[in-house]
């Protein structure tokens, strides 16, 4: 998630434009001499950093959700038993962040992730499963008659309706960041609001 202010290092600019690359044109239509190009360093000097591309696409994927796992109990942590509803609003405006900061991981998750080796697909699927049922457990704090099943489903959709981001148009056509993540924490509400109503 993009929360750092400091300088981002050799490794992190790498990962950030093999991500952007990857999402613009597939895995396989990009090489190492691509993303070499574009953080000013040979192709060849990639292999400093990574094992290959392979690898990098690994690092994005388990790490993304490893950080919006992190981020969100540290959300959780920092509540410290204050009201629900301002938990779940945190978890909302934490996720709205990845979903308009990063938008070329999501990208990356929906057409890349089986390419994946088995094992890091795994843990991928275990951290995001972690990070619904944080969410479950808050939206049920928030409302109480909201069974756990459906508490998980209005999760999962409230997730593609934050992920869709990628497809709002290029960043400069959307209204304004403050404005676009405004409506999209309304309708994340306004969804959770529907889901408990039944």
């Amino acid at each position: 998630m993009a929360t750092r202010t400091d300088a981002p290092t050799r490794r992190e600019q790498i990962l950030k434009e093999a991500a952007r690359l990857f999402a613009e044109r597939g895995f396989h239509g990009v090489g190492v001499d691509e993303i070499g190009a574009a953080v000013g360093i040979s192709g060849p000097g990639l292999y400093r950093h990574f094992a290959g591309k392979d690898a990098m696409l690994a690092e994005l994927l388990v790490g993304i959700s490893g950080q919006l796992l992190t981020g969100a109990k540290r959300r959780v942590a920092e509540a410290d038993g204050g009201p629900a509803d301002a938990v779940l609003d945190s978890l909302i405006e934490g996720h709205i962040d990845f979903a308009l900061d990063d938008r070329p991981l999501i990208t990356l998750h929906d057409r890349e992730l089986d390419r994946l080796r088995d094992s890091d697909r795994k843990l991928v699927r275990q951290l995001q499963r972690q990070y619904v049922e944080l969410w479950v457990e808050v939206l049920r704090e928030v409302y109480p008659g909201i069974a756990e099943p459906a508490a998980r489903s209005a999760v999962h959709s409230v997730f593609g309706l934050l992920n869709s981001t990628p497809h709002l148009g290029r960043p400069g056509s959307l209204p304004g960041r403050g404005a676009t993540a405004e409506l999209l924490h309304r309708m994340a509400r306004g969804a959770f609001a529907a889901a408990a109503a039944e």
